[in-house]
């Protein structure tokens, strides 16, 4: 791909400089918009008239409108700023950076999407948009069983989702875990009938706690309904799933004060699973909850790992030490960069 952008700039010398202008405008019009010219081009960096000279050029072509309130991309213009942000994904060097922290994280595929979800929140769309792709990529022709954990990463995946998913397959969405402790829109039940609703596919629902005692698990176990539902996790080809700050689910979730006590003084960075766990990845404290477990996604054809933002760096690159090393990671550049700062490769 480069060489050939290179034979083109012999003939057109500023065509990357011109392209890179538009993507930016593009990208941050689609971040920020509805925005105001003088707001972007101070966001930019660029004077308002260069911003309109650009602008100008990019309505004509039907990829932004504007309106009293300010620019936004037209639909064709959002479906174009996609396309564009995978090519300049690889232009600018993006596809070496996943190669160098999958290498590092020592697992088969990293997807990284420009930005930081942190600072800019509407990012979540395209790393939903990202692990929609992987799942087209990985999910084989035929019946598929995807078990998928909570959360509000996957609830955005979710929203991302669409029909061309289920081309030439059959889907069947499971909640990995049972959840009915969190808010009703991040449970997983609610989560995979979102998800079998927006691919036409199917789902299940398992109806059991967040967290249950020892004495009511086992019964739990024996319920019918429970039971089936649990053969379909345990026969799932793929599970999707988020990672959390330790602490923020924690208090997510509610937990006692000696809980939080505990988590605290074994240093727990990270959440997965109803598993905390330290920086050099072994599990400090374990909700008995009742589904998947980690030591299951070895024998799980697809593992999908989805989370971003600079300040969940410390819990993916723990959580990573113990993954399986067919794990697929989908993650942006706020993480990426603080995993890979200072590491020789």
């Amino acid at each position: 791909m480069q060489s050939v952008v290179s034979v083109i700039e012999e003939v057109i010398p500023d065509i990357m400089y011109t392209l890179q202008n538009r993507y930016h405008i593009l990208r941050n019009v689609f971040l920020l918009g509805p925005v105001g010219r003088r707001v972007l081009a101070d966001r930019m960096g660029i004077t308002e008239r260069v911003l309109r000279t650009e602008s100008e050029g990019l309505k004509k072509q039907e990829l932004i409108k504007t309106s009293k309130m300010g620019m936004e991309l037209t639909e064709k213009g959002e479906t174009v700023y996609h396309q564009l942000d995978q090519l300049m994904g690889q232009l600018l060097g993006m596809r070496e950076k996943e190669k160098q922290l999958a290498s590092y994280l020592e697992i088969e595929q990293c997807v990284i999407i420009s930005g930081d979800i942190d600072d800019q929140p509407k990012l979540r769309e395209e790393i939903g948009r990202a692990a929609m792709e992987a799942l087209n990529f990985l999910l084989p022709e035929g019946d598929n069983i995807i078990a998928v954990m909570g959360g509000t990463t996957m609830a955005e995946v979710a929203n991302q989702m669409n029909e061309t998913l289920s081309r030439k397959r059959k889907l069947l969405f499971v909640p990995a875990r049972g959840g009915l402790g969190e808010s009703l829109n991040i449970q997983a039940n609610s989560i995979t009938s979102l998800m079998a609703q927006r691919t036409g596919g199917e789902n299940r629902v398992l109806y059991v706690p967040e967290q249950v005692s020892e004495e009511t698990y086992k019964p739990l176990l024996q319920e019918p309904g429970i039971k089936k539902t649990l053969k379909l996790v345990n026969d799932a080809n793929c599970v999707l799933f988020g990672i959390g700050d330790a602490k923020l689910m924690a208090e997510r979730r509610g937990m006692n004060e000696d809980v939080l006590a505990l988590i605290k003084n074994k240093a727990a960075v990270g959440e997965a699973f109803g598993e905390f766990y330290d920086q050099s990845g072994e599990v400090v404290y374990k909700i008995p909850r009742i589904g998947m477990q980690s030591k299951n996604l070895a024998n799980i054809a697809s593992v999908i790992a989805v989370a971003g933002g600079k300040s969940k760096a410390k819990a993916i690159e723990a959580y990573m030490k113990k993954a399986p090393g067919h794990t697929w990671l989908i993650t942006d550049e706020g993480a990426a960069n603080e995993i890979l700062t200072g590491i020789t490769l």
